[in-house]
């Protein structure tokens, strides 16, 4: 799972900084955005000295800048929690998504540091006007490797289209933390894995 964090960190940035500029966020069709930014991600990652030298800070200030505003991080830890998400309190809920949040972007920190030179092959889209939700398929492409598929779910909100979860070789960034959310609650109930959540964003415990 190591490349595919490394994956979702690179082509997750900088969402509005490459929008056309006659367009609203809203307006840009979801493959186009997926497009333009990862063009616009992979100069700036392959540019950037601070970031090729491992930087972390630099790295956090991307993400945190232009990561977090165009996820809804509040239904990708929704559809994490399942059932379970209907238990928890809306306090509960709130530190739920704060903590889940906090452990995708140190991942995406983390991996993107680690960025090296992967291409992208985008897949044929197509759209409805009345669509709301959209899959954006892309193949990364690596020297002496199988190419791999990494997918976009978005979802279309007044402010623009969100994404919501992404699959790395068919297998959901969001649904691989279900089953382990389910045994700390199994084990610990909400509260517990909240806790659990919050010792591994301290870093006494492995993400």
């Amino acid at each position: 799972m190591k490349l595919a964090y490394l994956l979702l960190a690179g082509f997750t940035l900088l969402l509005p900084a490459v929008a056309d500029a006659q367009k609203s966020s809203a307006e840009v069709p979801p493959d186009q955005l997926v497009k333009n930014v990862t063009n616009e991600v992979l100069e700036i990652i392959r540019s950037d000295k601070d970031i090729q030298s491992g930087s972390s800070k630099r790295v956090l200030e991307l993400v945190e800048g232009k990561v977090l505003p165009h996820f809804n991080f509040t239904r990708m830890t929704q559809l994490a929690m399942a059932r379970d998400w209907r238990v928890a309190i809306p306090a509960q809920q709130k530190a739920l998504t704060d903590e889940f949040r906090t452990l995708l972007v140190r991942t995406y920190s983390k991996a993107l540091t680690e960025y090296k030179n992967q291409t992208i092959e985008f897949k044929p889209f197509s759209i409805k006007a009345e669509d709301t939700d959209v899959k954006v398929r892309t193949q990364v492409m690596q020297s002496g490797a199988k190419p791999i598929a990494l997918d976009y779910f978005l979802e279309r909100q007044q402010q623009g289209w969100k994404v919501y979860d992404i699959e790395v070789g068919g297998i959901s960034l969001v649904t691989n933390y279900r089953e382990s959310f389910a045994s700390e609650v199994r084990k610990s109930g909400i509260e517990g894995l909240i806790g659990s959540l919050q010792a591994k964003n301290r870093g006494t415990e492995k993400p």
